[in-house]
């Protein structure tokens, strides 16, 4: 079986194709950009979307050497994201499944991240910490769903390192905020203290993200704050998700999302990891950022298990939360 899945719930537009044997014929990507320092209006990246999706569709076909009659299987993102984002992809994926006579299949986007881990890092039954623009969550498998363990209070990890880019004049332009972020970290070892919010297994970045930027409008060089503000964050995420490790008894760990490509989170997640004899796996950004073969590997998955999505039922969803998912594949 081979299915092509359209991923478009936010900046990220993705077309993905694999196989159910788990290869990745295809995963072409276009991102958004705003302005310089404004954030993403999802009605202005929804209008990208729409401007870019067929040329995606046609790239995405011939990277894979593929017809459209080789297609068993048309799968997209139905939630959570941006409304108007989701919608581009929706219309688009029944459109192709009405003019190719091929199923449709919504998938949840938190699910789709974790298994694409799964299935790239041979892994069974991970706690995952999964972080982006959008989301921020600790979650793990119990009684036949995916269980949120903690999340973010107020904004995710990404939109905060957004935020703090954009207010200190960081120029994200040709490369994602969060890399730049990441390569200005690396340039210093000099922590400047900054505020550390853990409430039990929740966490909270809004405090750490003014914090950070008071900082560099008193005068401190941007390498040092960059570097106090990925230290600090990094080891509020590293301890929730030891906690969870160690309240589940599980013995993987998932990193995945936009800013799980970050090399220092990766490195601090690893060194946790082996100190408890528990294997972590770390994704490359082609997998770890918002993709199209993640959507179409877990659209593969749902088929399977006759979860198909008529189209009367194809509505978007922006707030599915992951525990109102079935994954019943989980539980063979």
């Amino acid at each position: 079986m081979i299915a092509i899945g359209i991923e478009s719930s936010a900046d990220k537009l993705g077309v993905g194709i694999m196989t159910d044997t788990g290869e990745i014929l295809a995963n072409e990507r276009i991102t958004y950009t705003p302005p310089f320092g404004q954030g993403i209006h999802p009605r202005e990246a929804s209008e990208s979307h729409a401007k870019n999706l067929p040329r995606l569709i046609q790239t995405a076909l011939a990277k894979s050497q593929l017809t459209k009659d080789q297609i068993d299987l048309v799968a997209f993102t139905q939630g959570q994201g941006m409304g108007p984002c989701l919608r581009i992809g929706a219309v688009a994926a029944r459109t192709l499944s009405i003019s190719w006579r091929k199923p449709l299949v919504g998938v949840n986007h938190q699910v789709a991240h974790i298994e694409i881990g799964r299935q790239i890092g041979d892994i069974q039954d991970p706690v995952v910490l999964y972080v982006s623009g959008g989301n921020t969550q600790v979650i793990a498998y119990s009684e036949k769903r995916y269980r949120v363990f903690g999340e973010t209070l107020d904004i995710p990890i990404g939109n905060g390192l957004d935020t703090f880019g954009r207010e200190c004049g960081i120029d994200a332009e040709k490369i994602p905020m969060g890399l730049k972020i990441e390569q200005l970290a690396a340039q210093s070892t000099n922590y400047i203290p900054l505020p550390y919010i853990v409430k039990g297994m929740d966490v909270s970045f809004s405090g750490i993200s003014t914090a950070a930027i008071k900082k560099f409008k008193e005068g401190a060089k941007i390498e040092d704050v960059c570097y106090s503000l990925q230290e600090t964050a990094f080891a509020m995420l590293v301890e929730v998700v030891e906690r969870a490790l160690s309240h589940t008894h599980k013995e993987e760990i998932l990193a995945c999302g936009g800013v799980a490509s970050n090399a220092r989170l990766k490195e601090m997640l690893k060194a946790m990891a082996d100190e408890h004899n528990a294997k972590f796996v770390g994704l490359p950004a082609a997998t770890a950022i918002d993709n199209g073969a993640m959507i179409a590997w877990t659209g593969i998955l749902n088929y399977k298990h006759d979860l198909s999505t008529p189209l009367d039922k194809s509505q978007v969803d922006q707030h599915w939360r992951i525990e109102d998912c079935e994954v019943p594949w989980k539980e063979k």
